[in-house]
């Protein structure tokens, strides 16, 4: 997969702030971190801060919280489950797109850098703005639609088979590692829908209770919103829930061409 790095004519300062490590410290790892604050008016920064790994959790959400609560409090970021289930701490770490709190700071051999999931807008240091990310998921309509009643007992039944197309893509956690992993969504993430909404839409499509399969096929028939991806296949390799977004995009893509023909 095309590791993230930045551009050679790239703004971000390298004379960021360095916090050292406490005397006597014997296991100390090395953290370069994006810093950025949209409200002030310098340049985006790499700040260094070196952490005794003796008294630090092994992953790099523990590092990251480490450094939040006893070096330096200014230093944001999301997250939550810490168990890879919410997806809120989704970042850049040593080129790749993963989540945080499952990424082990000793898969890392030499200093860890960590930026934002890449080519989004970035509100603060960490934290990518996915206002137009979610409205993508959106737009596909991710629920169930129906037009016949619900059977007498109120539940839509359907068997194990059917029920087996929806389970892996339903495991998706809109973590956006994969869309912000695709070149064809950093070039035309405003018309492009993406890996993960594709993902989505392709969840609902193949439903064998959801009713509204032609509109849904309808909507996805663009020269952008679906086409635009060119089975680069960055989006697959960087799920952290093994998923297979672009598989389920190439399943959509032979759909239109069986329906015109």
């Amino acid at each position: 997969m095309a590791e993230f790095s930045l551009p050679a004519n790239s703004k971000v300062r390298k004379d960021g702030r360095v916090f050292k490590a406490p005397a006597g410290s014997k296991n100390v790892r090395v953290f370069k971190i994006y810093r950025f604050d949209p409200d002030s008016t310098e340049n985006p920064r790499l700040d260094t801060y070196e952490l005794d790994m003796d008294s630090c959790g092994p992953m790099v959400l523990d590092a990251l919280i480490k450094i939040k609560n006893e070096v330096d409090s200014t230093l944001s970021f999301r997250r939550s489950c810490r168990e890879g289930i919410c997806g809120s701490c989704a970042m850049n770490i040593d080129g790749k797109n993963g989540l945080a709190c499952i990424s082990a700071c000793a898969d890392v051999k030499s200093e860890i850098r960590i930026y934002p999931l890449p080519h989004m807008p970035v509100i603060k240091d960490l934290v990518p703005d996915l206002t137009n990310f979610y409205a993508q998921y959106a737009s596909i309509k991710p629920w169930l639609q129906t037009r016949t009643p619900a059977p007498p007992d109120g539940e839509r039944r359907q068997s194990k088979e059917d029920q087996e197309k929806v389970d892996r893509p339903s495991a998706c956690i809109l973590c956006a590692c994969c869309s912000t992993s695709c070149p064809s969504y950093w070039w035309n993430s405003d018309r492009y829908l993406g890996p993960a909404a594709l993902l989505a839409a392709y969840r609902w499509i193949v439903d064998s209770r959801d009713e509204a399969t032609g509109e849904r096929l309808d909507h996805l028939e663009d020269p952008f919103r679906l086409y635009r991806c060119h089975t680069i296949m960055n989006c697959t390799e960087a799920c952290p829930k093994d998923l297979n977004p672009a598989k389920a995009i190439a399943e959509v893509k032979i759909m239109l061409a069986q329906r015109r023909h």
